[in-house]
């Protein structure tokens, strides 16, 4: 479960003025506390790589390595290629990995019985394995050369679809925020709302357009909703479609004042063919863009996405961090001493 990004910004608060040490702003913890986020995730693959040489143990509740398992499951994803190039169809044997992607773990070729995992080669191996007839790439023995964040995958199989390889992959965490208002008094009013992330009446680009459906407006479309999906984990959005000569012309987002929640750039919205009626030929695939996304706002809060084992390093890290700000050595030595304690302590 996620740490209440409220909880930690109250307490580092109270810390922190219970000496008059001084006084964390919002948007200065929000930076402060979006670096301690990422650099406490990273740390999670150097503890996994350490635990994988150390002693295990199988006991409930106490297994290292079941626990840093656990702090990555949040970040796990699987998901498509995305199209290349942006707005058209897949036209090639070269995917593009997913947008969001920060470490990669294994693709699957969705061409192949059972969808085999893809064997990734360098450019060296690759060519010394086409040398010889027995060891050609095959849809179930599929290979791929990965450069430039794009997966060349053999054999070179038409017809292409951004859906024939999958990604298992682990993303970044979202950047954490304190959302607020402003009070009568001129305080700051904590906003636990989600962050709300798309604007309202934005154009949204079809990357997979559709013929033959029935012209004319459809309002009020739920995304996610019945036959519609989408590839992130945004909800409560609606959309207007317009439909002229037999294709999608127009798509917007609708709301008052802001639409949906949880989207992110890239994420991809699928609307199954049946909601346009008539004899449509494709389902209609969205794409959101940066220029979709509402950061001109300081209401809405993100929270703080490790889980709540970590909350006392997470708020330690921040007081360090604070002591640089508000220029007190004091603060950034008694939180080092405790971190380097508890480092200590976790590794024995």
């Amino acid at each position: 479960m996620a740490i209440n990004v409220n909880t930690v910004y109250t307490t580092v608060l109270s810390i922190l003025n219970k000496e008059q040490r001084g006084y964390l702003t919002p948007d200065e913890f929000n930076k402060v506390a979006t670096q301690v986020q990422l650099e406490i995730f990273e740390k999670f693959f150097e503890d996994y790589n350490q635990y994988l040489r150390m002693p295990k143990t199988d006991v409930e509740f106490a297994s290292r390595m079941d626990h840093i398992r656990e702090e990555f499951q949040t970040f796990e994803k699987t998901g498509p290629s995305i199209n290349i190039p942006a707005g058209s169809a897949q036209t090639d044997n070269i995917y593009n990995q997913p947008s969001d992607l920060h470490r990669f773990g294994s693709v699957s070729w969705n061409k192949g019985k059972n969808s085999p995992p893809i064997e990734i080669l360098s450019n060296r191996d690759y060519n010394q394995l086409k040398l010889s007839p027995l060891t050609q790439p095959t849809n179930n023995f599929p290979v791929a050369k990965y450069q430039q964040n794009k997966l060349t995958v053999f054999p070179d199989s038409t017809p292409y679809a951004s859906s024939d390889v999958n990604f298992n992959y682990i993303r970044k965490p979202k950047d954490v925020r304190w959302g607020y208002s402003i009070g009568v008094l001129g305080q700051y009013i904590y906003d636990p709302r989600p962050v709300y992330s798309l604007a309202t009446d934005t154009s949204i680009a079809v990357t997979q357009n559709t013929t033959l459906a029935v012209d004319g407006s459809y309002t009020a479309i739920n995304v996610p909703g019945v036959n519609v999906t989408t590839s992130g984990g945004g909800s409560n959005l609606q959309l207007n479609i317009t439909v002229a000569s037999g294709v999608v012309t127009l798509v917007e987002t609708f709301g008052t004042p802001y639409s949906g929640m949880g989207f992110e750039s890239g994420d991809t919205i699928t609307i199954n063919k049946i909601l346009l009626g008539g004899a449509s030929t494709a389902n209609i695939i969205l794409t959101l863009s940066e220029d979709n996304i509402l950061l001109n706002t300081t209401e809405f809060s993100e929270q703080i996405e490790i889980s709540e084992s970590l909350q006392t390093e997470m708020v330690l890290e921040i007081l360090k961090y604070s002591g640089i700000i508000i220029r007190d050595p004091s603060i950034i030595q008694a939180a080092s001493q405790e971190l380097a304690q508890e480092e200590m302590n976790s590794k024995r």
